[in-house]
């Protein structure tokens, strides 16, 4: 494995998170990843003259964003759900129901609770978005909190 590819292999949790977050208008997360994929191809040689791998998290994060919104920018919005679309009320739409209030979060925090439901721990969340484990902590507990008033609206 080249180190390029085990850099991409070790970040590839977060290239996803980021890209699920801006899988909309028709653009799948599956055709973001493979996207960003290749634009840190292109830049290859700046993500590894970074060396740390908090620094390259953090580089990553923001070339996966910047990529992703550019896509974005250039695909054409889909057409609306038809008029009186009612979806069903059962309790399959409660985990819908939170990932549309996930996307509520401003950037970083989105990206931070949905490592935290993947099953991230705080190292490795702080890892990769170059934070603190306890500035991890704390923004979880302020999420958490935030998703909660939310909900209750």
């Amino acid at each position: 494995m080249t180190p390029f590819e085990h850099i991409l292999h070790r970040h590839r949790g977060l290239v996803y998170s980021v890209c699920l977050r801006y899988s909309r208008r028709g653009v799948s997360a599956d055709d973001l990843v493979q996207e960003v994929s290749l634009v840190l191809w292109q830049r290859r040689e700046q993500l590894l003259a970074l060396g740390a791998v908090p620094l390259q998290a953090a580089w990553i994060w923001r070339v996966a964003r910047s990529t992703c919104i550019d896509i974005l920018r250039r695909t054409p919005e889909t057409s609306p759900l038809p008029e009186g679309y009612d979806p069903p009320a059962d309790d399959s739409t409660l985990p819908h129901h939170l990932h549309r209030l996930i996307e509520l979060l401003p950037d970083p925090d989105r990206t931070i609770v949905r490592m935290h439901i993947e099953g991230y721990n705080y190292e490795e969340i702080a890892q990769q978005t170059g934070l603190t484990a306890n500035n991890i902590s704390v923004r979880l507990v302020r999420i958490k909190e935030k998703l909660r008033q939310l909900w209750d609206k």
